[in-house]
């Protein structure tokens, strides 16, 4: 294992994003710590208003959709039999009640569980007496929610600080790596767009601007100047290098550079800048080729300039377009396998980690 942040310091590494692209991210960079000693940080979009999140937005007020920042934290987790048995129960999802008569059957025990780690057990359960008044399978409130999301937004509540209750989190699933949002609190995310007859539209919310049928013309926050987060502002003033993707490029990555005193950060700091491409092109960028996701990032953040970005060449296309988009920002493009073997568009981790250690390890 190498040092490469100077003064025999980790590599610091600042990521940015949500969801499941920034979650391949984070893997990935645990995979380089067998080769690089890094110390990381993700710092997560706040927008989400659909599914579990949405509902806690809503239903509670809360403070921040916790559904990105509960799959950064497992992406995080120790390879600990504790730790990743904790990540796994935040990542669990209550399913709908079943009926009554069904919910009388019998229920065996995960073969070869363990307790604690120390002895298996395989055992069958079966259910107590059915309490009548409580049958009403119509106000099945936890279906849909995660545990990981129930127990951020208590840890938010009960501690009054998002960065507090965040840490408190890392330490139960051992994580190695700190979750920080982009903002004190939620956004909401307004895009400007062209459907397909040509008629423009306003679409509201971040889950509908993913699956909305139409061209992107502008992307916006409301609150146009939401208050970053402090510990974020100077992760990203003492990195190494700054991470942008992959993932959604409207709803995940863009974000980032729309929050004023966070994007005046990501252009002041002396980090150098990777951006990791996406395979393809998902519903909110459908049309968009890979240069035309770069060109996205200067047009939000024109200051903004990159040191590497990072391609898979089966899925690139033509590489020359990308390559020119790429010197636009003052970049270099490296193409490397990183998608799954099986030909879906997704990133694996580990090749994307080992992409990544000879651009992260390299001396300036």
């Amino acid at each position: 294992m190498t040092a490469g942040g100077g003064d025999g310091r980790p590599v610091r590494v600042v990521a940015f994003g949500g969801g499941h692209g920034l979650s391949a991210s984070l893997r990935a960079l645990r995979h380089c710590t067998r080769d690089l000693e890094l110390e990381i940080t993700a710092i997560v979009t706040v927008g989400d208003d659909g599914g579990s999140s949405g509902r806690l937005r809503v239903e509670r007020d809360a403070l921040l959709p916790p559904g990105d920042l509960r799959q950064a934290l497992a992406a995080l987790a120790a390879d600990h039999p504790t730790a990743l048995r904790t990540a796994s129960l935040m990542q669990h999802r209550f399913a709908a009640m079943p009926d009554p008569e069904a919910a009388r059957r019998t229920v065996p025990a995960q073969a070869g569980a363990e307790i604690n780690g120390t002895y298996p057990i395989d055992r069958v359960l079966t259910r107590g007496p059915r309490l009548e008044r409580r049958a009403d399978r119509s106000k099945d409130t936890l279906a849909g929610h995660t545990v990981g999301n129930l127990l951020l937004l208590g840890l938010i509540e009960m501690l009054g600080d998002p960065v507090l209750a965040l840490d408190h989190a890392a330490e139960m699933v051992g994580a190695q790596g700190r979750v920080l949002p982009m903002a004190l609190h939620a956004v909401g995310i307004e895009a400007d767009m062209v459907v397909a007859d040509g008629t423009p539209v306003t679409v509201r919310g971040q889950h509908s601007v993913a699956v909305a049928d139409g061209r992107v013309e502008a992307l916006r926050l409301v609150p146009e100047d939401p208050p970053a987060c402090p510990e974020a502002i100077e992760a990203v003033r003492s990195a190494d290098w700054l991470i942008f993707g992959p993932g959604s490029w409207y709803t995940s990555v863009l974000p980032h550079l729309l929050v004023p005193e966070l994007a005046a950060a990501i252009v002041a700091s002396p980090a150098r800048r990777l951006v990791t491409l996406n395979l393809s092109a998902d519903k909110e960028t459908a049309g968009l080729s890979a240069a035309d996701h770069l060109a996205a990032l200067r047009s939000y953040l024109p200051q903004l300039r990159v040191d590497t970005v990072l391609a898979d060449a089966k899925w690139a296309g033509e590489p020359e377009p990308v390559r020119a988009a790429a010197r636009e920002l003052g970049a270099e493009l490296v193409l490397a396998p990183v998608a799954v073997a099986d030909g879906s568009p997704r990133h694996d981790p580990q090749s994307l980690g080992v992409a990544l250690v000879p651009v992260l390890g390299a001396d300036r």
